[in-house]
């Protein structure tokens, strides 16, 4: 915004407030602050996005030319076998036959043809658009068609034919040797993950027309997937096995957006989403004795309003330009009306107050009750301002109230919104304990260690304190885990062995173990490698493999085409990474809160802290609106109806929506990794201090979406004790917009900047090496086999005939090489018997 239009502005409100008084001056700041307002963002958050949009997210714009490909394909070899019928014409057991043909197919050598049947069963999978009139349609023939391909025992087949293209080895040497690699390099491992993807993601979706076989088929499916059914290994780790041969420069030709998104959509529908996350944590709590969750975190987030953003230093300015205008119109109004005055007038003291100028506006209050307090802060604003003596002669003149309007509403209806804060307040055991041991101190002058119930002595607020303490106090999972783990880990001949319940979480856990380090560091690589602020670099991977054709374009259009495809290209793969590192993140903290802990450092540990700072350091306004998506070319559009021609304005004006979906989808996923990685982690949260995240994560705050913000403000909160007294003087509406939206803790006195026990900084490195034995002990004992354990846990045999007498098992050529090893060994070597001696 200009300096010069605001000028512009002013003045013409300077007639407005001749004419109207106290109206003008009101109607004025309404319009300025108006102008600073950014649109609220109808999003709601989810697993995924909508069905069309995820299956059109499959295909890159380049690879428009394969769907007539795979639509030939399929029509040639069914007009073989099958006379003037379409395939909806057919009956089931045609269809089944059909099916049986092509899987037959598919077990031929020749490299050529068994591509040719493959792209015919993709067709199949994406709803025999060729026969179809409209995109329901397509949708309702692909979910049919994608069930009797798994019923038909297609994906098995899949699966063989994946394993031995990843194992390619000529392929892999040729794309190495290339400088330059297309989409051609990665034909028959799209088309095999593409029909996949289709498989999971049509299957992962409930409908409630779904056929009684359906149901009972996508069961078996999902248990398919989540335990080792192919070489002992879940399939999630057979693509997390692409993933790391994609990093390591081994496979550049792989499609990694594939990958990325076939892999997140398996774990998605293996371990669950959101929703069955919560109803197993409901029923984890139930088993463990514990009292129910206070409130399902999703349904009150969806409740919240977005909070107006803390204003930028070019607001500021503005703001103080038009507060000066305001106190020379209004002394100018004066002179006009008092002519020369006796009195000297003062110049009024310039200060700048963001809790007065920038406060919040209640969401809970309505309209009428907002205006009044309006009306009143133009009052106290004019009699600051203006000279006493002129005061009175303004009040009598000029600033009369006008007669209160009669009410339209009835005064029950005056509140739109429920009065009080959205989260209840919580407290953990470990702070009631700290609350009394500085009490005790204090009164008594010593602490009875952990005992939370002995008050003895402590003065009668107290006991109202830890009464109120102990209503609120939350007993989690993690809490419950780690007194277990302790206790298994002092007696463990009185505990026994543990019982492992084989979730899908855990059996996905034990196979990602012994290379998770791997896996955690190629996902941040390609996370990286996609973000918009990463700079390229001769020796970044290439992720555009699977985007880039054979011939680059000649043209302004299709150059502009394939820019567009690229940026949709990367933000699909940063949506696809951080969606599946927090479902990863969710999962294994409810399993087991070491294995949550262990992934985590795994992460601090790549650098995954500065990697999210670095990705939010950019004008998240306008990658949130960023319209890189042609409508046109989106899959089952592009299909059904007929392409207009693409023009430079069409492609330049792109998507109609406000914001895009999968871009604001990523970047509530990336804060909620990096909530999970700064919780309670004090080590942590000085990374966030170190790496200046405050402004960084404050400009995240204009996108006017409440969940976004709440997982910004929560980062803010837990910082905000170690940026200085200035930092929160001059931030009081952030720090009001933490009061408002985030959880309360009710000892902890984050806004006053107090000293912690548990944030000193020399106790940072101890804090994660403590944590790092821990999860040690934690994997040795449950993962590194229980007959190690077992054999340093049994009895030592002290008798010596028993020991002498023990059966050993000798190897088969043992009696013909003792005596040449009694020889060489025993009787040629001298015995000293001195240092023998020595040593006892």
């Amino acid at each position: 915004m200009e300096v010069p239009a605001l000028n512009h502005m002013n003045t013409n409100n300077i007639k407005k407030i001749g004419a109207n008084g106290k109206d003008g001056f009101k109607n004025q700041r309404k319009d300025s602050e108006g102008s600073m307002e950014l649109p609220n963002l109808e999003f709601e958050y989810g697993d995924t996005d909508s069905t069309t949009a995820e299956l059109s997210e499959l295909y890159s714009y380049t690879e428009e030319p394969e769907f007539n490909l795979n639509r030939e394909c399929f029509e040639e070899d069914f007009r073989r076998h099958v006379k003037e019928q379409r395939w909806a014409e057919l009956t089931e057991a045609g269809q089944k036959s059909h099916v049986m043909r092509l899987l037959n197919a598919l077990e031929v050598t020749d490299r050529q043809k068994r591509l040719t049947v493959a792209r015919a069963i993709l067709y199949l999978a994406q709803g025999v658009f060729g026969d179809c009139s409209c995109e329901e349609e397509v949708m309702r023939w692909s979910r049919s068609n994608v069930f009797l391909l798994y019923e038909m025992g297609i994906f098995t087949a899949l699966l063989e034919l994946l394993a031995m293209e990843i194992e390619n080895s000529q392929a892999c040497s040729s794309a190495v040797r290339k400088p330059a690699i297309s989409l051609a390099d990665s034909t028959e491992l799209r088309v095999l993950l593409s029909i996949m993807y289709l498989m999971v993601e049509v299957m992962r979706q409930e409908d409630e027309e779904d056929r009684p076989e359906w149901k009972t088929a996508r069961q078996a499916f999902k248990t398919e997937l989540g335990f080792p059914v192919y070489n002992g290994e879940p399939f999630a780790l057979l693509l997390f096995g692409m993933v790391t041969k994609f990093c390591s420069m081994n496979a550049p030709h792989f499609p990694m957006k594939k990958v990325l998104l076939l892999l997140w959509k398996t774990i998605l529908l293996t371990v669950g989403g959101l929703e069955e996350l919560q109803e197993r944590k409901v029923c984890v709590r139930e088993h463990a004795g514990l009292p129910p969750l206070p409130e399902d975190p999703l349904q009150v987030v969806r409740l919240m309003r977005a909070a107006s953003p803390p204003p930028s230093a070019m607001e500021l300015i503005e703001q103080t330009q038009q507060k000066r205008g305001r106190r020379s119109r209004r002394s100018a109004y004066v002179d006009s009306l008092e002519g020369d005055s006796p009195f000297a007038k003062k110049q009024p003291l310039l200060k700048q107050d963001s809790l007065d100028t920038y406060n919040e506006r209640d969401p809970f209050k309505s309209e009428e009750v907002r205006e009044d307090e309006e009306e009143e802060e133009a009052d106290a604003a004019m009699e600051h301002d203006v000279d006493p003596l002129e005061r009175d002669v303004i009040r009598d003149v000029i600033i009369q109230p006008p007669p209160m309007p009669p009410l339209l509403r009835p005064p029950s209806d005056r509140l739109s919104f429920p009065r009080g804060l959205p989260w209840a307040p919580k407290v953990r055991e470990k702070d009631i304990e700290h609350f009394l041991e500085m009490s005790r101190n204090k009164f008594i002058g010593f602490t009875l260690g952990g005992d939370t119930e002995t008050l003895v002595g402590l003065p009668r607020p107290i006991h109202e304190s830890v009464k109120t303490l102990k209503q609120h106090k939350y007993v989690s999972m993690a809490e419950v885990q780690i007194k277990r783990e302790e206790e298994l880990q002092q007696c463990p001949m009185t505990m026994g062995e543990e019982e492992v319940e084989e979730t899908p979480a855990e059996i996905l856990y034990q196979g990602m173990l012994p290379n998770l380090s791997q896996y955690v560091i190629a996902l941040l690589k390609l996370l990286l490698a996609a973000a918009p602020t990463s700079k390229a670099k001769t020796d970044s991977i290439n992720i555009l493999a699977d985007v880039l054709p054979e011939e680059m374009p000649v043209t302004v259009l299709q150059s502009m085409r394939l820019g567009i495809d690229v940026n949709r290209h990367k933000e699909i793969i940063v949506k696809a990474i951080s969606a599946l590192l927090l479902l990863l993140l969710k999962h294994f903290k409810l399993n087991h809160i070491y294995q949550f802990e262990y992934i985590c450092q795994h992460l601090v540990f790549a650098n995954c802290i500065p990697l999210i700072l670095k990705f939010f350091n950019q004008n998240i306004m306008s990658y949130i609106s960023a319209k890189n998506s042609i409508c046109v070319l989106d899959f089952p559009h592009c299909v059904v109806h007929d392409m207009p021609e693409l023009t430079a304005e069409s492609l330049e004006a792109g998507d109609s929506g406000e914001f895009c979906w999968r871009n604001l989808f990523s970047c509530i996923n990336l804060l909620r990794v990096l909530n999970k990685l700064t919780k309670w982690k004090h080590s942590r949260t000085m990374m966030l201090v170190v790496f200046k995240s405050a402004p960084i994560l404050k400009r995240a705050l204009k996108v006017k979406q409440a969940m976004m913000q709440l997982y910004v403000l929560k980062l803010l909160k837990m910082q905000t004790k170690y940026l200085g007294r200035q930092w929160r003087k001059s931030n009081m509406k952030t720090m009001s917009a933490i009061y408002q939206k985030v959880r309360h803790r009710l000892n902890d006195d984050w806004a006053y900047g107090n000293a912690d026990m548990d944030a000193r900084p020399w106790d940072f490195q101890a804090e994660e090496c403590a944590l790092r034995e821990s999860m040690e002990r934690f994997h040795s004992r449950r993962y590194e086999g229980g007959e190690r354990r077992a054999g340093e846990l049994a009895a030592v045999d002290n008798c010596l005939s028993s020991v002498l007498g023990r059966r050993v098992e000798l190897p088969h050529d043992f009696p013909r090489s003792y005596p040449l090893w009694l020889e060489r060994e025993v009787f040629a070597q001298p015995i000293q018997w001195e240092g023998l001696l020595q040593a006892l």
